[in-house]
């Protein structure tokens, strides 16, 4: 190999280095084409999107210009209905307990004049009821009494005989069926 000197490495040195700064020349002239049509194809692309939504953003702004007294004067409206039902509500929930307070009074009225109605029959039963069994009950007695009269003196007249005890007495034919508990009084 030849002898190489010192200007000879530096020329190669500059050669490498010149050869490498034109590679990274064309290298950045290729990066900057990609993003140039890059940037003219997204240009192109916001464009369009912009063409497609300028007038959704434009008829938008239109009717949200036309709406928007509507809804305000709809929203007055129902804070005005709102405020009204709220004032009806407590109107209606007034007479609601009024109905229910005279409800109640008319109703324990009532209980109370059933309550006296029916102690007073009550009352007029029990009477009746002594006023008809008292005198049931001494008429019965008094019955009961002639009764037994009748019997002892039906019995005296038939006297018996001498050699019978009480116990095996014998009555008339009709009188068999009567039991000695029937004379009780």
């Amino acid at each position: 190999m030849p002898n190489l000197d010192n200007q000879t490495t530096q020329l190669i040195f500059i050669a490498i280095t010149a050869l490498a700064v034109l590679m990274q020349a064309i290298i950045l002239l290729a990066i900057y084409l990609a993003v140039r049509k890059a940037a003219n194809s997204v240009r192109e692309e916001v464009e369009d999107l912009r063409a497609s939504v300028m007038p959704i953003l434009s008829t938008t702004r239109n009717l949200i210009t036309r709406v928007a007294p509507n809804i305000e004067v709809a929203t007055a409206d129902l804070v005005e209905i709102t405020h009204s039902l709220r004032a009806q509500t407590a109107q209606m929930e007034t007479a609601a307990t009024e109905i229910v307070g005279r409800v109640r009074r008319q109703t324990n009225r009532l209980d109370k004049m059933f309550s006296g109605v029916l102690d007073s029959v009550d009352k007029a039963g029990a009477f009746v009821a002594d006023a008809v069994s008292k005198p049931v009950r001494q008429i019965s007695g008094l019955v009961a009494s002639l009764k037994a009269i009748v019997e002892s003196l039906r019995a005296s007249a038939a006297a018996p005989a001498p050699h019978r005890t009480q116990e095996h007495r014998e009555y008339p034919q009709g009188d068999r069926s009567r039991s000695d508990t029937d004379m009780f009084v």
